[in-house]
């Protein structure tokens, strides 16, 4: 874990690889399950599934991973959430959110108390056309967000493929991407402020967070001042390093957004959690960017010989601006095909 995530998250607890205890003390941690199942379910109004058949249903996401839940909460507003994790904390269990479960590298399954946001907290909360923002919980699937910012011309524009099923929580999890980043950046992006909630219970907003205000904050104390100091103390012990070593390039998306800390970057701690993927925070509550939706669209094919050939034009077609940009290869058709995925879309 970084410093980065150490400074946030508060001691959360490592799964060690202990057989497993009697009375339900789950598999590679020293949490008792039964008990913290119970505790759960007295002072929360959501779902507690620590049965076997739920933690097997969530034991996996889109990857090839398996990693067994110690337990599933499915929490039905923030109150639930903020519960959730001072048990979690008390029993000493890792945590972990969850949304459309689309994560392609083992992201959305560990051996932790999993809180699936998905089907209670999924509203988009507001909508400003005006200021092209909307205020989003993170279980509110991606295209039930773009829906209602297409009525005033307006879109999120990362889209991956999931977009109709992914949420907002996962996506800033990942960071991720999508055809129409091209017209309007990554997730990290698109975040001007964030609801976050510690593992030790602390709740605050944050975001941009000027020089002057940074210094208010950290005299302030509490904390809150604690962790925007010892983030600053990090970003001026590493920014040399981080300029020299996080690789200027328009989807860097692995590890933590520590450039976001940087002087000129607005220290802008929303963006430098996007990505972190519950290492460091819960998000309870998301205001997202908007940006313009083109009414009208034209689908360009371009044919290559191979994928150099193609990748050789790729600045070319950059130097007209398209909203997005996609290659597609032979094995992709061929394994369709094998699949017998899509046909009507594959014919010829």
């Amino acid at each position: 874990m970084s410093n980065a995530a150490r400074i946030i998250r508060s001691h959360q607890p490592q799964a060690d690889h202990s057989e497993m205890h009697e009375r339900g003390l789950s598999a590679r941690s020293n949490v008792d399950a039964q008990e913290l199942a119970e505790e759960l379910r007295r002072r929360i109004r959501g779902e507690v599934r620590f049965d076997d058949g739920s933690r097997a249903l969530y034991a996996t996401d889109a990857s090839n991973y398996r990693q067994v839940p110690i337990g599933v909460v499915i929490p039905r507003d923030k109150e639930d959430v903020i519960e959730t994790i001072a048990a979690a904390h008390r029993a000493g269990a890792p945590v972990l959110a969850r949304g459309g479960g689309t994560s392609l590298a083992g992201q959305c399954c560990n051996v932790a108390v999993v809180l699936d946001f998905s089907k209670h907290l999924n509203r988009v909360i507001e909508m400003d056309p005006n200021k092209n923002r909307a205020r989003v919980e993170p279980g509110c699937i991606l295209d039930t967000l773009r829906s209602q910012a297409e009525e005033h011309r307006l879109t999120f524009a990362p889209d991956p493929s999931t977009h109709n099923h992914c949420t907002l929580g996962g996506m800033i999890g990942n960071n991720s991407c999508g055809v129409h980043s091209m017209m309007g950046g990554k997730t990290d992006d698109n975040i001007e402020e964030l609801e976050i909630l510690t593992y030790d219970g602390f709740r605050m907003r944050v975001g941009a967070t000027g020089e002057a205000e940074l210094a208010r904050i950290i005299r302030e104390g509490g904390r809150r001042g604690e962790i925007y100091s010892r983030l600053k103390t990090l970003r001026d012990r590493y920014a040399d390093l981080i300029r020299q070593r996080f690789p200027d390039i328009p989807r860097c998306v692995s590890g933590y957004n520590l450039t976001w800390l940087l002087p000129g970057k607005g220290f802008h701690v929303a963006r430098a959690l996007v990505g972190s993927e519950s290492t460091c925070v819960m998000v309870l509550e998301a205001t997202t960017r908007l940006v313009h939706s083109p009414p009208g669209r034209a689908l360009l094919v371009l044919g290559y010989r191979d994928v150099y050939s193609a990748a050789d034009h790729v600045v070319d077609v950059l130097d007209h601006k398209p909203i997005g940009l996609e290659g597609i290869d032979d094995k992709l058709i061929d394994d369709m095909k094998r699949l017998k995925l899509h046909p009507d879309n594959i014919a010829v």
